[in-house]
């Protein structure tokens, strides 16, 4: 029996064709489309969305399909995303939330920066476990004075389109969380100007006014990711169903599995495999119109 869906395309600027392309890919998958509702956009990107009806066992495929479309982005949002009275949105931070690594802006300061940065982007393609990797980059952090974390703080970029997206769940009544393998320091002030309902992250030691290379506590890792979601969702009273996922890395596959729809923001190729939906857009309030708002 054929689910509803909803096809939302996204582009700098949308061409009719873009819409007629999407149309032609999901026809031999057997796809319904409806008509595609006006145009939605503020100059920086357009939007377009029709409703579509697909059968569950075809998605993998259609999706697939539609990753090879031209000159714009296409995503098949399942109706209970969309539809949902209880929403929730759950991001990562570094790359995501933010423009940068902190750990590599940290990292800079000891003269690690390269060291660091190969690292990281060996472990967010999954050829890493998390866990040990951020022990060994933190540890070149050692004998770093508490100072850097403020001059590390004023470097942080958030990415374009972030406070637009929280700004929309909040207006309607949403809870946004983040969830980081970054560093509270560097977070919790971040966290409480967005006015975010849930934020986890690690904590890095500091002993007499100097960083020991060493974090405290339990490793915020893909499991744990995951976790945060169930447990933040359950305690406002949303189903998994009706929770977006966004990462770029391999550390947030479990999260995004987890979701109602997992998207892959700017990711790495395995994450990008692995979600429902990606945006290479960036833009990072393209997210809200997967959840319709």
């Amino acid at each position: 029996m054929p689910s509803s869906f909803a096809l939302v395309l996204s582009a700098r600027t949308l061409l009719p064709q873009a819409g007629r392309a999407a149309v032609e890919l999901l026809q031999p998958f057997g796809a319904t489309v409806g008509a595609f509702a006006a145009p939605s956009g503020d100059g920086r990107y357009e939007v377009l969305t029709a409703a579509v009806e697909l059968d569950d066992a075809r998605l993998a495929e259609a999706r697939e399909s539609l990753a090879g479309l031209a000159g714009a982005e296409a995503a098949l949002v399942p109706a209970e995303v969309r539809d949902a009275e209880r929403k929730f949105l759950i991001m990562d931070v570094d790359s995501t939330l933010i423009q940068q690594e902190v750990i590599e802006l940290l990292a800079e300061h000891a003269g690690k920066r390269a060291e660091v940065a190969a690292v990281t982007e060996a472990a967010m393609r999954g050829e890493l476990d998390f866990a040990q990797s951020l022990h060994a980059r933190v540890r070149t952090l050692e004998g770093l004075p508490v100072e850097v974390i403020d001059r590390v703080r004023e470097a942080v970029l958030l990415t374009p389109g972030a406070e637009e997206l929280i700004g929309a769940y909040h207006a309607a009544g949403h809870p946004v969380a983040v969830v980081s393998g970054g560093f509270n320091q560097i977070l919790a002030p971040l966290a409480t100007r967005l006015e975010l309902d849930f934020w986890r992250a690690n904590e890095l030691e500091i002993l007499d006014g100097r960083l020991t290379g060493r974090v405290v506590g339990e490793v915020v890792d893909r499991a744990v990711k995951e976790h945060s979601l169930r447990v933040w969702a359950a305690e406002r009273g949303v189903s998994l169903e009706g929770c977006i996922a966004v990462g770029d890395g391999a550390n947030d596959l479990d999260m995004l599995a987890a979701a109602g729809l997992g998207v892959a923001f700017h990711a790495k190729p395995a994450v990008r495999a692995a979600a429902d939906a990606a945006v290479d857009l960036p833009y990072l309030d393209v997210v809200r119109h997967f959840a319709g708002l």
